[in-house]
């Protein structure tokens, strides 16, 4: 940091009074849809806002006060930037477009001073502006255009630069009133009074942008730079192994592969696979979930990147969520915040992304507690007896397992449903809810089990009303596995009862048969000697296909696997089911041809069913591991090697 004394006498060396006159621009100069509405000159890097940037350097190269223009409806906002700046900001306040002569004009004003310096305000790597000053004293030039250096770099010039030195005496050539713009206005008029105009081509580029593509090469610019005024911009230290720059707090998981330039901010956190390819910059508070990809892009600050995302020449925009699997490439992602502006808006974007973005979280908030309650008081009964019926019923007792595991699934997949955006669909909700409850008035007159089912159906009803179509796409698995806590209708289950118990008693006695036990069976009970074992009802099976499918449910809501993968192992559970309990009656019939006493068989038929259950999870385990095998190629492993190329440094100040 410069001393006050070294930029006065900096200031003299010219001997001139320069009038700094900065640009920010309109909203749509660049056309970039990005939901913070905001001039490009706000966008952010690092820690600040571009224009602040700008106007630091400014500070440093001497300047103590700067006209900045801008748009009326951006006034607010520049405004509130312009007090981080560190020199004092006159704002000019455009109400109609006056192009960027007019700009100037309106700027300056009745004091020209000697010399007027122009600047877009978009500009990430401005160059030493001292040497732009004598640069235009020695061509004796009315105005002088900047420009920044071609491909080849030998000398030719590329883009305009967009920073401009003129003299006073071009004012005259500017309209009083009305638009005028420096390239298409002022220059022609100056050249038909035979004006002077002296270009001056830098030697690297000054980072100046209009749009997304723009602002994303102006990052790699600013990334590649090793000067004081780029260590600033970025407030951070230079990592010696590679052109990475990480804030203060910030969280890269060991396995996480970063190839710079590329900047991680303040409190970011990269997950475990997460790859970064530079020019990349992953601003303050920056979420970015296990085996994402960050490729030439921008994501900036609060913004949440959900697991295997891919984000490929792109900007996300500030507290935008990505969910999982999102591809966003050569586009801009936007939260669509329309309440940025107000404190109370500010205050409710702080909340988690479980409530709703508006101006009254809390008023909605209090409206789910009590639809909730109301839920809960209507349902009271019904869920009374379910209860009861997973009390007395051995075949559906395994139901009330189930809302404490979907809870347990649901709590796992927090962050992802936190990474879910909230829309309430009001109208389709209350139209699905409507449906629940004509479903649950058929159940009060008719069939008890369509009042069971009501329950799923509302709760169903109630997440697309409040929360929305996303967030019930994600809980759909949820709602579908707890429609296994609820019983069977009876007709179904009377339906069933004797079929499988005929099939228990026939497959048990094959069993039997196979491992050379001569075995004669009579109806449902199975003769072995002198020993007779009758298969009651309850042994029909029918609480072990519950069991499975809870088993089998659970697993398929656990594992990360294909959709037919998962749809596999659930149909698979009703054989796994059958299997196991013949298995049971076989041992248990075999078991009592050897005890006789009355305690012990029925210590080993209650025991028996629970020794079922650790083998039914190792079948579908089994499975799982025949699933892969069958269906996953062998890989080639290999080393992976990332190189990484260093960007060759272009001479600064």
């Amino acid at each position: 940091m410069e001393t006050a004394k070294e930029m006065i006498s900096r200031n003299r060396l010219h001997g001139l009074e320069v009038r700094a006159v900065v640009l920010v621009g309109g909203r749509d100069f660049g056309r970039c849809p990005l939901a913070a509405h905001l001039p490009t000159a706000l966008w952010p890097t690092a820690n600040k806002p571009v224009l602040v940037h700008l106007l630091d350097h400014l500070a440093k190269a001497g300047f103590r006060q700067a006209a900045v223009c801008c748009a009326e409806h951006d006034a607010a906002a520049v405004e509130a930037v312009c007090r981080e700046a560190a020199l004092k900001v006159g704002l000019v306040v455009e109400e109609l477009t006056a192009g960027t002569a007019g700009c100037l004009r309106d700027a300056v004003g009745s004091d020209p001073g000697d010399l007027i310096l122009v600047l877009s305000a978009g500009m990430l790597a401005p160059p030493a502006l001292e040497d732009l000053i004598e640069a235009h004293q020695a061509g004796g030039a009315d105005l002088t255009m900047v420009f920044n250096p071609g491909p080849d770099r030998g000398g030719s010039s590329g883009g305009p630069a967009e920073i401009y030195l003129c003299r006073p005496g071009v004012l005259p050539h500017i309209p009083r009133a009305g638009y005028c713009d420096i390239k298409e206005g002022l220059i022609p008029s100056l050249l038909r009074a035979g004006g002077i105009i002296h270009p001056v081509v830098l030697d690297r580029d000054v980072g100046n942008f209009h749009n997304r593509a723009g602002y994303l090469g102006a990052l790699e610019v600013l990334f590649s730079r090793e000067t004081p005024e780029s260590r600033s911009a970025l407030s951070c230290q230079r990592s010696p192994e590679a052109p990475v720059v990480t804030g203060a707090e910030a969280v890269i998981h060991p396995t996480a592969r970063i190839c710079g330039p590329a900047l991680i901010g303040d409190y970011a956190r990269l997950a475990e696979g997460v790859v970064v390819v530079g020019p990349a910059l992953i601003g303050p508070r920056v979420a970015v979930g296990a085996e994402s990809l960050v490729v030439r892009s921008a994501v900036w600050a609060e913004a949440q990147v959900g697991v295997r995302c891919e984000v490929r020449d792109s900007i996300v925009d500030c507290r935008a969520v990505l969910p999982d699997g999102a591809q966003v490439v050569e586009k801009a992602a936007s939260p669509g915040l329309s309440d940025r502006g107000s404190l109370v808006g500010r205050w409710a974007a702080r909340l988690p992304e479980l409530t709703p973005r508006s101006a009254r979280p809390l008023a909605y908030a209090a409206g789910g507690i009590i639809v909730l309650a109301a839920f809960l008081w209507s349902y009271w009964p019904t869920f009374t007896n379910l209860v009861a019926v997973w009390r007395r019923s051995d075949e559906y007792s395994s139901g009330l397992l189930v809302p404490f595991l979907a809870a347990y699934v649901l709590w796992l997949r927090r962050q992802d449903l936190r990474l879910t955006p909230v829309q309430p669909a009001l109208l389709l909700g209350l139209g699905a809810f409507l449906f629940a409850q004509a479903v649950r008035a058929m159940g009060l007159d008719f069939y008890s089990s369509a009042e069971r089912l009501s329950v799923i159906l509302s709760v169903a009803a109630l997440v697309l009303m409040m929360l929305g179509w996303k967030y019930l796409a994600k809980v759909a698995p949820v709602l579908l596995f707890l429609c296994l806590m609820l019983p069977w209708p009876n007709r179904v289950q009377n339906a069933l009862t004797l079929p499988l118990q005929r099939w228990s008693t026939t497959s048990a006695v094959f069993c039997l048969e196979l491992v050379g036990y001569e075995v004669r069976q009579d109806g449902n009970v199975i003769h072995m000697g002198d020993a007779s074992v009758a298969v009651a009802e309850a042994c029909n099976g029918l609480r072990m296909i519950m069991a499975f499918f809870v088993i089998s449910g659970l697993v398929a809501l656990l594992v990360k696997r294909a959709w037919w993968e998962k749809l596999v192992i659930l149909v698979s559970s009703l054989p796994i089911a059958f299997l196991c309990n013949t298995l049971r009656l076989a041992t248990t019939a075999l078991f009592f041809t050897f005890v006789r006493e009355e305690k012990w068989e029925q210590w080993f038929h209650d025991w028996g069913g629970y020794a079922m259950m650790p083998l039914a999870l190792a079948l579908v385990v089994g499975e799982l591991w025949l699933l892969t095998r069958l269906t996953t190629p062998p890989l080639l492993r290999e080393p992976a090697i990332i190189s990484r190329r260093h960007t060759p440094h272009i001479s600064g100040p």
